[in-house]
Order: structure tokens, then sequence, then C-alpha cells
């Protein structure tokens, strides 16, 4: 059983200047944490979170039983990430719709809601957000930053932005930048919300309407990225939807692919906010520290001091063992301490948040040398 979690929130009145050139005050961030911080404070692990996840990492919520966190799998007590010795933080992006300061909440200027003028945010905006937090929770040093995808790119520019506050970088299933194709696939799923009837120029709640059509097809678009071909098959192949044969029609559900699809993309729609949608994989494919750098990822890597974990996994093509190779040789080429695994599993880019012996006894052997530092 889970340990019992609980969110917590923190204001920040003073204004954030963004990459933009725009700023926001008066925002909040939805965080929890896990575990006691030392009496060094120096075994805090900061987790970034991924498109459509949150602050809620590990736990569940009292008198929820199906509230575990996203990674709970791999952070509490006695798990891979191990909260008996390590004092984990999950913050909430700004932007997001979990709770932190996003498109649905009041912009303090105006009194109304901000839905479409809520700012661009980044990557790098995300970090300086964290770091103002990790201040106010009185951590100068980060025993380790640790995330998955996005939440992977979040933790390398942890290490550019801010080196000497971060002593270790665990970057799974991530990516020194997006390439063509996924900026592609991320922008075919915004046109599916900014074309949607209900969407009103991003100010649908003035609306009392939601652009659930656009949402739905936004989902079904990524969600068969996050699969491999070899998982799809064996989970669904060709089979039809139980008791029905071909009814020749364009229009019924018949494939159980395409239940399955649209019942992710349903659920999706009730809970996710499609302004947040827009900006996330916006953030998404802004990301490239090497882009002030005439495209040269070693000179982009040159400014971090971390030690480094990478993994990957061989049926990602979301975010290929590849790219995580780029930034593997990059960090070689900087002389800094680099561990790399790639991992033979069969689940595509999902597989970052499965149970995988192989990769969860990489993660636990890395974080037990981590903890043998602070000994």
């Amino acid at each position: 059983m889970s340990f019992i979690a609980t969110p917590q929130s923190m204001h920040f009145p003073d204004a954030l200047p963004l990459q933009s050139g725009a700023s926001i005050r008066d925002y909040h961030l939805a965080f929890e944490t896990y575990g006691q911080l030392n009496a060094e404070r120096s075994n805090a692990v900061l987790v970034c979170h991924a498109l459509n996840a949150s602050h809620h990492v590990a736990g569940r919520y009292e008198g929820q039983d199906k509230s575990e966190g996203w990674w709970d799998n791999m952070i509490g007590p006695g798990k891979s990430v191990d909260t008996n010795r390590f004092f984990v933080i999950g913050v909430n992006n700004l932007g997001s719709c979990f709770g932190s300061t996003g498109p649905m909440h009041m912009h303090p200027d105006t009194g109304r809601v901000y839905g479409a003028d809520f700012p661009v945010v980044t990557v790098e905006d995300w970090v300086n957000a964290q770091a103002r937090l990790l201040d106010r929770l009185g951590i100068t040093q980060l025993a380790a930053v640790l995330g998955g995808s996005l939440g992977g790119m979040q933790a390398l520019s942890w290490t550019l932005q801010y080196p000497e506050r971060v002593r270790h970088a665990v970057v799974v299933a991530s990516a020194p930048n997006l390439t063509a194709e996924n900026i592609a696939f991320n922008e075919v799923a915004r046109r599916a919300i900014v074309t949607d009837p209900d969407f009103h120029g991003g100010h649908f709640y003035q609306h009392g309407v939601i652009p659930k059509r656009g949402l739905r097809i936004a989902r079904m678009i990524g969600h068969i990225t996050y699969l491999s071909d070899d998982v799809m098959n064996e989970k669904f192949g060709r089979q039809l939807r139980e008791g029905i044969d071909l009814k020749y029609s364009t229009q019924d559900i018949e494939f159980q692919i395409e239940s399955y699809l649209r019942y992710q993309g349903d659920k999706f729609s009730e809970y996710f906010d499609a302004n947040t949608y827009l900006l996330i994989t916006r953030a998404l494919d802004y990301f490239d520290p090497a882009r002030a750098f005439g495209g040269n990822l070693t000179q982009a890597l040159a400014r971090a001091a971390a030690k480094f974990l990478l993994v990957s996994f061989t049926t990602d093509w979301r975010f290929s063992p590849k790219r995580s190779r780029e930034i593997v040789k990059a960090l070689l080429d900087n002389r800094c301490d680099v561990s790399y695994a790639e991992i033979d599993a069969p689940h595509g880019h999902d597989a970052f948040l499965l149970d995988d012996a192989r990769y969860m006894g990489v993660i636990s052997s890395y974080f037990d040398s981590i903890a043998k530092e602070l000994a």
C-alpha cells in the first residue's frame, strides 16, 4: 500500500521574468514532498514532470484508493528512489492545470481568467520557478534532479542554468531537442484543439464550454506516439471489438485499437486543459540548449558540473536512444562523469513510467551510490 501524500501550495508575489520577455507575478506553485530533509539539507531530490503529469509523484491521497502518484512504482519507502533516505520534491509547472497558476486562473492585473493571454513558458522558465521554490524550502543544492521525457529536459536544463546547485542529474527517455517529426506531431495536436469550434481563441472558459473534440484528437495522436508498434500489435492487433463483425462503415468503432484510443481521448478531455496542452507542447518545441551555440551540443553542455545517469529504451521512437547518446557524447566530450543504460524494452516511450526490473535496478543502483555519498 502506498503512503499518504499531502498536496501543498506556495505563493510567489514577485514577478518571474520569462524567456519571452514577458513576466508573471502573484502566482502559486503546487508541490508535494516525501521523506525527511536531513540536518545538512543535502538529501533533496527534485522530480520534474512530463506533459500531462503533475506534482503528485508518489503516494496516494487520503480516502482515495486509486490515486497513486504517476511515479509511485519508483519513488517511496524502500523503492528505487527511497524516501527513507531522500527528501523528494515534486513540483507542478507554471501553466499546468493541476494546481499551479495556469490559463484557467485569474490574471492579477485584469481580474479576468488568463485563457489565451497566459504567457508562453519554456523549460528554462520552469527551472527558474523551481529554483525559487527550493530557495523558499532552504535547499541550496540538490542531491539529484530526476525527470523523464519533458521532465528529463528540465533535469538537463538544471545542470546548465544552476550547475552549482545539482550534484547528480538523471535524464530518462529524453532528448537535447525535438526532431522535426516530434514538432510536427505537436503541431497536428495543437491544430486539432485550436480549430475546435468550442475553443473560442483560447477564451472558452467565459463561454462555459470545453474544446473536448480537439483534446480527444490531441490525446489520440499523442498516445499513438507513446506506444511501440510491437506493443500495439500484441495488445490489440487487428482484433475487432467483442461481439461485432465488420460493419463496412466509415464511422463506427469496429477495431479494438479504435475503441482504446477513443477511451483514452474521452478520459483526457475530462481532466486536461486545452490551453495548458498548447503551452506545454510549445515548451517542448522550444527546448534546445545548443541553439545559442550554433547547434553545438558539446559547447552547450560545457557548463554542466553534475554527474549524470541517462536511460533510454530501444523501442522508444519518439525519444529514441540515438538522442540520449547525443547527450552522452557531448557530456563525455566535456569530461563529465556519465553513466548510460539502454534498456531493451518493448513498451515504447511509455517504458519510462512502467515496471521493468532492469530499469528499476539501474535507477536503484544509481541512487544507492548517491546515498553512500551522503553517509
